[in-house]
């Protein structure tokens, strides 16, 4: 959602297009980590629920797929914050790609079942283009700015060019 909400604010065509099919993308990332999770929960007795330590999630939400943190912290779009500013959302879209390879990294450290690697080990590699795609997008608002000031205005609301 957050790519996908940041192509408004985004001046330039070629960068609204990455966020639009890199945000398309992570939509269905969603939908495959929900079916490994689903995948490994479905049939699961009480007692295996308990002792894998997500008996309190089973309370509020049985077998249903809620998006929450390892610790607990459920989903909220807060996460998905655009400031409407290219270079500032463009920088954080880089450091939340690292962010998810990281995790991918961590499961991939923990997991054995090979059914559960490969799509784990696809999702790493595709955080890895998008990182490589927003790291274009940023060098292409970069250049179309004042290349000594890349601060100089926000190029999706600044018409002109700003005392720095």
């Amino acid at each position: 959602m957050r790519y996908l909400s940041q192509r408004f604010a985004m001046p330039y065509k070629e960068c609204m297009a990455v966020l639009t099919d890199i945000g398309t993308e992570e939509l269905a990332h969603l939908e495959m980590v929900c079916t490994i999770v689903h995948q490994l929960t479905r049939g699961m007795s009480m007692e295996e629920l308990k002792e894998s330590g997500i008996d309190a999630y089973y309370v509020d939400h049985t077998a249903g797929i809620w998006p929450q943190a390892a610790s607990g912290e459920p989903f909220s779009s807060s996460t998905f914050q655009s400031t409407g500013d290219p270079i500032t959302d463009l920088t954080e879209d880089l450091a939340a790609e690292q962010k998810a390879r990281t995790t991918y990294d961590n499961l991939l450290r923990l997991v054995k079942d090979p059914e559960v690697l490969d799509p784990l080990r696809f999702l790493r590699a595709r955080e890895i283009v998008h990182f490589q795609r927003f790291g274009e997008a940023l060098r292409l608002v970069q250049d179309k700015l004042d290349s000594r000031n890349f601060y100089i205005m926000n190029p999706a609301f600044d018409t002109g060019t700003k005392n720095s």
